[in-house]
């Protein structure tokens, strides 16, 4: 007797409250893929279609946009993946990060709310919390949330665009789970830092305290070994 199939972790992830709209798919198959699915796993069309209930039409057009996004590769006579990055791919995209954060924060201290603080506090506090639990899931998704909270103030539309999709083209990878622990506390520090310049309307403090972070973060990530299987190379991750 043929064992069961077993069900995808793209599917098994997928929450189906939503609705099952276009737009609704495309968001939870967004979601489902930032809160961290191990770069390579496949995307079964017909299981995803009957986890909203829908044909495999509205599946494959969301997944046609999340392969322009970059977060879904297709391999012809293969299917759909998610997708891997090198280390280059991955060092770029830091940089990338980095200068735009760089670029947006002195706009969004000048034009910065109290409304923003609050806001900002509130993904620290978040952040702070998923810290404190060794919650790696959560911890990116609330880090995410509060660099965007500095940043947003900006209102630079275009920039804030390109940095949002380049933070989450990182994200199915979690790298934060393969970093020490001990680490982590020191890019939280980081933000303890950032949030006090941003409160303080402080930009020059609030663009270095970025910097630093930054830099702590590729450094550490530059330590994570081959082995982890999270890359398309397959190599250790090197940082110039």
């Amino acid at each position: 007797m043929r064992a069961p199939r077993r069900r995808s972790i793209v599917a098994a992830k997928l929450e189906t409250d939503r609705g099952g709209g276009q737009a609704a798919i495309l968001a939870e198959l967004r979601r489902c893929l930032l809160d961290g699915v191990p770069p390579g796993s496949a995307i079964p069309l017909d299981e995803v279609a009957a986890v909203f209930g829908v044909s495999r039409i509205p599946v494959r057009e969301a997944l046609k946009t999340l392969i322009g996004e970059g977060l879904v590769e297709h391999r012809q006579n293969f299917g759909y993946f998610v997708a891997k990055l090198t280390r280059e791919e991955l060092h770029e995209l830091y940089v990338v990060r980095g200068v735009l954060e760089a670029a947006a924060l002195g706009a969004a201290v000048a034009h910065a709310q109290p409304s923003d603080d609050e806001l900002a506090r509130a993904a620290h506090t978040a952040l702070a919390a998923a810290q404190e639990a060794g919650d790696v899931r959560a911890y990116h998704r609330e880090s995410r949330r509060f660099h965007l909270a500095l940043v947003r103030p900006s209102g630079m539309k275009r920039l804030l665009g390109m940095f949002e999709s380049a933070w989450n083209l990182t994200e199915p990878l979690q790298p934060m789970a393969h970093v020490p622990a001990d680490e982590r506390t020191a890019l939280h520090a980081d933000h303890r830092g950032m949030l006090a310049a941003f409160v303080a309307r402080d930009a020059p403090a609030l663009v270095e305290a970025a910097r630093t972070h930054h830099d702590r973060l590729r450094s550490s990530l530059a330590a994570v070994p081959a082995h982890t299987g999270l890359f398309a190379d397959g190599e250790d991750i090197r940082f110039p």
